[in-house]
């Protein structure tokens, strides 16, 4: 079956970004050039740029041009990673500043993921990071004193919470839930993102020896960040031991 012709200008245009012909900041050819290139109507050109658009792959500018976009960062799903290097690793500077930090008396919900009694006193932080200069994520995190006594007493301008926690107590165990959410108005005031903007939520839990460490939860602007996980598998699908 022969393609849309629509199809076919994207692909053209995914072939120039995929190669690395057109990296992001380049300007593509807009509809009227596309228009005569193909020898297309208008409105196939208009459809070809505007589902590359909702596909994240350009940025449409009005009265300037459509642009390569560059793609989302992305944060490693399955492990525990610490963003700070994350940001390095594409050589972009990572910054970030503490919007809350106290302690609390954990709810019964709370209490219930630390397997605590309920009262129980938690360390909670709230932290926005962000990559060169622009909100990426929100990290509200608690975290067991018992487990973790010296945790609010950390520098964390100079070592993130989760480096700080990894160096500090051996994790043996990772439970992980991601789910799309709406934010509130006070995270979007933090992530400084529209009042329609979808956000990945990322809660994870962890454990060392049979402990509850810290019970977190990240959350991303999802036209900033991408969750991603890559592993070996069996031949059938399920993780390899």
């Amino acid at each position: 079956m022969t393609a849309p012709l629509y199809a076919k200008v994207k692909e053209h245009i995914l072939e120039h970004i995929r190669s690395g012909a057109w990296t992001p900041g380049t300007r593509v050819p807009s509809e009227n050039e596309l228009v005569e290139t193909f020898s297309i109507s208008r409105m196939t050109a208009n459809r070809a740029l505007r589902e590359l658009t909702a596909d994240g792959f350009l940025a449409r500018v009005p009265g300037v041009g459509t642009f390569v976009k560059e793609p989302p960062a992305r944060s490693s799903l399955l492990e525990l990673r610490n963003i700070a290097e994350e940001i390095a690793q594409r050589g972009h500077v990572h910054a970030a500043h503490i919007d809350r930090r106290e302690t609390i008396e954990a709810a019964p919900a709370l209490a219930e993921e630390f397997e605590l009694r309920p009262s129980s006193r938690l360390f909670y932080l709230v932290m926005v990071h962000s990559e060169n200069g622009v909100p990426v994520q929100i990290e509200e995190r608690y975290v067991n004193p018992v487990v973790v006594p010296h945790f609010n007493d950390q520098d964390f301008a100079r070592i993130t919470p989760t480096a700080y926690l990894v160096a500090a107590v051996p994790v043996d165990e990772l439970e992980h839930t991601v789910e799309a959410i709406m934010p509130t108005r006070d995270q979007q005031a933090l992530l400084d993102i529209g009042d329609h903007e979808p956000c990945l939520a990322l809660h994870r839990r962890s454990w060392s020896k049979g402990h509850v460490v810290t019970v977190a939860t990240l959350i991303y602007p999802a036209s900033r960040y991408a969750l991603y996980s890559r592993y070996k598998t069996s031949p059938s699908g399920t993780l390899s031991q």
